[in-house]
């Protein structure tokens, strides 16, 4: 059992597989010595479910990591003048009722090579992979590793690339596409003499979330097409970056400099980083890309960056990873169990529909809506349908293991045309009711002086992973569309007459018919 890359999907893949399976040979192929510093730095609940639920690692998570208060966000006005204290606000007064954390990368990553060969998996660091020959048939695969002592070649039943944007797998079977529809930009930096967020603004600022601490929250300054992240890391350290629309992005932002003084530019970011001094900085003029496939019959698979990547506003990729990573501990597990090859590749290739799924579900959850984020009353609408959806749809799936049930996923392959096209109508929807509060002039009306805790999207929480059947699913999926297409009618008309919208069927949202 090969893993080509020991980062955050190789070193929790490697986990994985010594923990179901401690008698399997598992080998992790890392280039890099010291385990560098990477984004990747927020996980929310799906991600943090398989952290302390498949790999063991809940006290880890609190000793050695920080938890999560939360996605928090900001909203300013158009000439990004307002004090912190006085812009709207959603984020939650409370540490979330499911827990989620933000990870130091370089810690996790070095952290998780020591317990892997603690483990019995064989860790080498230093080394680089060329010379694939990927088996076909049940045959084995080959490749040769390259580090401080030279060359030695290999051969592995399972080949599993978690080798990043390097894809190493994508390259050799040419699986690798361009994203044209979401073209997304980053520059990012890590640094010391961030000032503690928690410590700004009067008693009324922080009353209003109960002093609950909002440092650890995955902080999010939102702007028109762009948003910049403030995550705080283990050690005095906090990760700061911009994503934002391609068109957007400047060269210049490369160099702690240019990216320091493009985030100053906005008072409440320039109060908490007056003293903030660069410890690295990076950037990718295109971020999204995607794969035409995860798994294969061949007994090979991609996971994490090495497959795809959508957008990192709401903190999907580590989600990834704990599918893929489970999806792929299965299939080891059905071949070694003694299922035919023909049967495991059965599974793979269900497997593999489902994520390609999953990828173009989050690809056209970003598409479009950057426009959106500028504005508090657009964004809390497409918070509401999403992290509404994500909750009942997604995570309660995960956490009942339903993505390993055979029928389960067919029920959704089945279900991918109507899937797809509500996400495409609510984006429809959202992106009319933009042009309209545009038209008003009223996009930045109230994005000062509001705050919600962004939990009224979430009022059937306790329910989430406890048994559950289909037709309370699909209840309380209508019941997120109804509210949300509610407000978003009533933003649209404000100012004229309402028109009468009796309430809507659940296959209204999924049809072909404009919602609005």
């Amino acid at each position: 059992m090969a893993i080509i890359g020991g980062g955050m999907a190789g070193g929790t893949l490697a986990r994985q597989l010594a923990l179901r399976m401690p008698d399997l040979h598992v080998g992790v192929f890392e280039r890099t010595d010291e385990a560098p510093h990477k984004l990747g730095e927020s996980m929310v609940e799906l991600s943090s479910n398989y952290f302390v639920r498949k790999l063991g690692l809940s006290s880890y998570l609190y000793d050695r990591q920080y938890p999560k208060n939360g996605l928090r966000f900001f909203f300013d006005s158009p000439s990004l003048d307002q004090p912190l204290a006085a812009m709207s606000e959603i984020g939650s007064e409370a540490l979330p009722f499911h827990p989620a954390f933000q990870i130091d990368r370089a810690t996790l990553d070095a952290d998780l090579r020591a317990m892997n060969a603690r483990a019995g998996v064989r860790v080498r660091t230093g080394v680089r992979v060329h010379d694939v020959a990927l088996g076909e048939g049940g045959e084995p695969h080959r490749f040769t590793a390259t580090g401080r002592d030279g060359a030695e070649r290999f051969e592995a039943r399972w080949l599993l690339d978690a080798s990043g944007r390097t894809r190493v797998v994508a390259k050799l079977r040419g699986l690798h596409e361009p994203e044209p529809g979401l073209a997304n930009a980053s520059a990012w930096g890590r640094f010391e003499g961030v000032a503690d967020v928690d410590a700004l603004g009067d008693g009324a600022f922080r009353e209003r979330v109960r002093h609950t601490t909002r440092r650890l929250s995955t902080l999010h300054f939102l702007r028109e097409g762009a948003w910049v992240w403030l995550i705080p890391l283990r050690g005095g350290v906090t990760s700061v970056g911009i994503v934002c629309e391609a068109a957007r992005w400047r060269p210049e932002w490369r160099t702690p400099e240019g990216l320091l003084g493009m985030l100053r530019e906005q008072r409440a970011l320039a109060e908490l980083l007056a003293d903030a001094k660069a410890v690295d900085t990076g950037a990718y003029a295109r971020l999204a890309y995607r794969t035409k496939r995860f798994f294969s019959r061949d007994r090979w698979g991609c996971t994490g960056e090495s497959a795809c990547f959508t957008d990192p506003f709401y903190s999907p990729g580590a989600d990834f990873i704990a599918l893929e990573n489970d999806m792929l501990c299965d299939l080891v597990e059905r071949d070694r169990a003694g299922e035919s090859l023909d049967a495991v590749g059965a599974r793979a290739d269900l497997y593999d529909a489902f994520m390609r799924m999953r990828q173009e579900a989050a690809l056209r959850l970003y598409r479009g809506q950057y426009g959106l984020l500028g504005s508090y009353e657009l964004c809390k609408l497409k918070w509401d349908n999403d992290v509404g959806a994500y909750y009942n749809l997604w995570v309660d799936a995960y956490m009942r293991d339903l993505h390993l049930d055979e029928a389960w996923l067919r029920g959704q392959l089945a279900q991918q045309p109507f899937v797809l096209r509500a996400l495409d109508n609510f984006a429809a929807l959202f992106a009319k009711v933009e042009a309209e509060v545009r038209r008003r002039g009223t996009y930045h009306a109230r994005n000062a002086g509001e705050w919600n805790n962004g939990r009224d999207c979430l009022w059937f929480m306790g329910e989430v992973g406890q048994p559950r059947d289909e037709a309370r699913v699909l209840a309380l999926t209508e019941e997120i569309f109804q509210r949300v297409f509610a407000r978003a009618a009533a933003l649209h008309d404000e100012g004229r007459a309402p028109a009468s919208r009796p309430p809507r069927a659940l296959a209204s949202f999924l049809g072909p018919k404009p919602l609005l």
